[in-house]
């Protein structure tokens, strides 16, 4: 019986240790990014020698597949079928692109880094792909219902985490009036 509690206990630190060491490195990822982030700069943030480190994460891509898993579930993107029975076109982008805004502001600092990052760090480009595409890809088709070529395409400059710093945090306008601009943007855009 004593063995069993002893392997339960070992099982329950392992699993604590992992959990500091995926805090550690989303930490420093938000603050400082993922490239500059290294190995020994998450193993001294979680307390751990990096032989640790390396026995929960083999390599760099298991721990930021590790890190983006986390970070997806603390800070999960908006739910795109919320917005899918709004008829109204305007409606539906307005709907849509508050919650998006409103994610783009929660998540600003851990977003700047990671995009910026993902322009010249290959790894942090794949998993940015991977864990974002598939969301940004039904954002893109929820939101773009009922739109045409040119719309769509505006939808797609509105969508951008880019786009939202320039409105919001560069030019100073607030969150309701950027997500108007956007969506009379995108209606006024007309096929030719």
């Amino acid at each position: 019986m004593a063995r069993t509690y002893h392997q339960k206990r070992r099982a329950e630190q392992q699993a604590e240790t992992r959990q500091r060491i995926v805090e550690a490195a989303v930490e420093l990822h938000s603050t400082i990014g993922p490239a500059q982030t290294n190995i020994s700069m998450v193993a001294e943030r979680a307390g751990v020698q990096r032989h640790t480190l390396y026995a929960h994460f083999p390599d760099e891509r298991s721990l930021l597949m590790a890190c983006s898993g986390h970070t997806a579930e603390l800070f999960p993107p908006p739910d795109a079928a919320a917005w899918r029975d709004i008829a109204n076109t305007n409606e539906r982008l307005t709907a849509g692109l508050s919650a998006i805004y409103g994610w783009f502001e929660r998540n600003a600092s851990r977003l700047s880094n990671v995009l910026r990052d993902a322009e010249i760090h290959p790894l942090t480009k794949e998993i940015s792909t991977l864990r974002f595409g598939p969301v940004m890809k039904v954002w893109n088709e929820v939101l773009g219902a009922k739109l045409n070529v040119k719309q769509r395409a505006m939808l797609r400059l509105a969508l951008s985490f880019f786009t939202w710093r320039t409105l919001v945090q560069q030019a100073g306008l607030e969150q309701n009036a950027a997500v108007a601009m956007m969506v009379q943007t995108i209606e006024s855009v007309k096929e030719s």
